[in-house]
């Protein structure tokens, strides 16, 4: 038994660690229930692009948070004065909190850790801010302006939101992989007893500059973002934040918290192999670093919860690298972003709050928008159907450009007596 999974207690060594609260913005609802309920009924949440102008690209398709209203969730962070992606970071944080049944009393008497990861930080205000510059020259460049477009900001602004002060807080650049990263952070944090809960996760806003450098790469889908198929041409750039509330097991269960699923360990490396293409011999060492950390044999995985970002160089590798790991007989493999789109920093976030759910709920949220399995894809996507299932152990996948890979394993939580608690 790992010793993320040992009981409590002076001499039990480190703590283990739960989830307990999750906050999801996503293209597919905002808001953990709707974010299950999209899951579930296999929504493809992509639509056309409204946050900047896309004229003069191939596509202007994408994946949009809407129907999101920062003043109605966001009690001291003022809108105006942050950018999206800070007010995606700073609601979901409120989300996860209001989630777990906490208040913010709670969370100031304790101390805490939070860590957002992120792809792009502030770059949609650099890009309007370049726009300003090109009319108002050196003008544009004011304070407030300047003071929106810090990439620490999205770490601040979930610790300002909340009325933080005996806080460690940090925000990590590891592109499509710094959700993970986070989640890492946050169970070393707790497992430790540095603190006593933690808020980690990530957030991104869609933006012209990432959106034009994966374009010019060939990478951005024309319709839509098909996970391991045959007819995969690439992903489809989204946005979001998913936030999640951890704590130790002796804490959650002091206070009758009901536990989403226990964080059971995870894995980190760097291969720098490639500016952008995964490596599979390095996709294969993360997964086996986080199964050690986690005690978790190969057999015991139910599910995996792929970085599956539709390119196909990413899916063959991935599965190479999984089936180098699990042999012939992988588990369930399946591409949450044929949903969400590639939300860049959140994207291995929304994916451990996905896994976390289906430890829950008992269900494996389907592979959209699927047609016919890559014969070099040679795994179980879940097609288009979310179908139910007993999940007791999932695997996290997130796989960065520049060989920054990260795997968090999530399990379902058993008390110090062996019993299954919800």
């Amino acid at each position: 038994m790992s010793a993320a999974r040992r009981t409590d207690g002076p001499d039990a060594g480190p703590r283990r660690v739960v989830l307990t609260g999750c906050g999801a913005l996503s293209s597919i609802g905002n808001g953990i229930a709707e974010f299950t309920e999209g899951l579930r009924a296999g929504r493809v949440g992509t639509g056309d692009i409204s946050v900047f102008d896309t004229t003069g690209f191939p596509s202007g398709r994408g994946h949009q948070v809407r129907g999101f209203d920062a003043a109605a969730v966001l009690r001291r962070v003022r809108p105006e004065a942050t950018g999206r992606a800070t007010r995606f970071a700073a609601a979901a944080a409120r989300m996860a909190l209001d989630d777990a049944g906490l208040d913010e009393a709670w969370l100031h008497e304790r101390r805490g850790t939070v860590v957002v990861g992120t792809t792009d930080g502030e770059v949609g205000e650099l890009d309007l801010l370049t726009e300003s510059a090109l009319t108002l020259g050196l003008a544009a460049f004011t304070g407030a302006s300047l003071g929106r477009t810090a990439t620490g900001g999205l770490a601040l602004g979930v610790v300002r939101e909340l009325g933080l002060s005996d806080v460690e807080t940090s925000t990590v650049a590891t592109a499509c992989a710094a959700g993970n990263y986070a989640i890492g952070a946050g169970f070393d944090a707790i497992r430790s007893g540095r603190s006593e809960w933690a808020l980690v996760g990530g957030a991104d806003a869609l933006n012209r500059k990432t959106f034009a450098g994966f374009a010019r790469l060939g990478l951005i889908a024309p319709d839509e973002c098909r996970p391991f198929d045959t007819g995969r041409a690439g992903l489809l750039t989204g946005e979001g934040a998913g936030l999640l509330l951890l704590e130790s097991e002796e804490s959650a269960l002091a206070r009758g918290a009901e536990i989403y699923a226990e964080v059971l360990g995870y894995g980190v490396n760097c291969d720098a192999s490639h500016p952008t293409a995964p490596e599979e011999d390095s996709v294969a060492r993360c997964i086996r670093l986080a199964l050690e950390n986690a005690s978790v044999k190969p057999e015991e995985v139910d599910l995996i919860s792929a970085h599956g970002t539709g390119t196909p160089t990413n899916d063959t590798t991935e599965v190479a690298a999984i089936r180098q790991v699990y042999g012939d007989r992988p588990p369930r493999t399946v591409g949450v972003k044929a949903m969400i789109g590639h939300t860049m920093g959140a994207a291995s976030a929304l994916g451990a709050i996905a896994s976390a759910l289906a430890v829950r709920y008992g269900f494996v949220p389907p592979t959209a928008n699927h047609r016919t399995t890559d014969p070099d894809c040679p795994v179980d996507v879940v097609p288009n159907t979310s179908v139910d299932a007993d999940v007791r152990i999932v695997q996290n996948n997130g796989l960065a450009f520049g060989g920054n890979n990260a795997v968090v394993l999530l399990g379902r939580h058993e008390s110090p007596r062996g019993e299954y608690v919800r």
